[in-house]
Formats: C-alpha cells, structure tokens, sequence
C-alpha cells in the first residue's frame, strides 16, 4: 500500500505538472525507459526529454496497480489537454519508498505519443 501512495503521488504531479512533486519521488539512481529511444535514461535525460509533454496532460485514471514486495505494475488510461485519450501500462521498481526504475509499455496505436499526434478515442 505504501508504494501504491508513491506511484499515485507520481501520476498527480504530471498531472498537476509539478516537477518539484514528480522528482521528490525519484532516486538519485532512476532510469527511465520506453520505445521512444529511451534506454535507462536518467533523472536529467527523462526530465528534458519527458517533462516538456506534461502540458498535454489533462488526467489520469490509475485503473490497475498490481503491487509485488517493490515492483509494481499500473495500467493507466491518460486524457490530454486536446481531448484525446490512451492507455499504457507501465512497470515500477521501487526503493526505500521511492521510484527507481519506470518502464512503460505503449499500447499498440494507442500509446503516447501515437494518440496524441493521430488519433482521436
């Protein structure tokens, strides 16, 4: 229960876009990775590259969090500010009540960026 606060305390800072609330939760050693080109990207990589695109978030809905020792898994359904949605389901690894590791899987033709750039749910 206490990693699943974390994790919804993550999604409510992009949500909010306060990196502040967002990096406070971030080990010194996070990584970051998904299928846009980014392989174990650290805390300063993922915010230049990352951070920018919370403008287009408007809300999450956490639909699952499947929670095991510090590893969790959470499937999400994402709106951004343009009235497109998509769903991706995302891998935490924790430490001492903190994230370490985020790995996202995008669903096909459904996950970011592809929603926001072409299609319309």
């Amino acid at each position: 229960m206490k990693n699943e606060k974390v994790i919804r305390d993550y999604f409510n800072g992009w949500q909010r876009k306060k990196w502040e609330s967002v990096e406070s939760i971030l080990t010194d050693k996070f990584t970051f990775t998904s299928p846009n080109d980014d392989d174990h990207i650290n805390i300063n990589n993922y915010k230049e590259k990352c951070w920018p695109e919370s403008d287009k978030i408007d809300k999450y809905n956490l639909e699952k969090i499947i929670e095991v020792g510090n590893e969790a898994f959470v499937r999400y359904q994402c709106w951004t500010t343009d009235g497109k949605s998509f769903r991706n389901t995302e891998y935490f690894r924790l430490s001492n009540g903190k994230i370490e590791e985020i790995e996202v899987f995008f669903g096909a033709g459904q996950g970011f960026p592809s929603s926001v750039l072409n299609t319309n749910y």
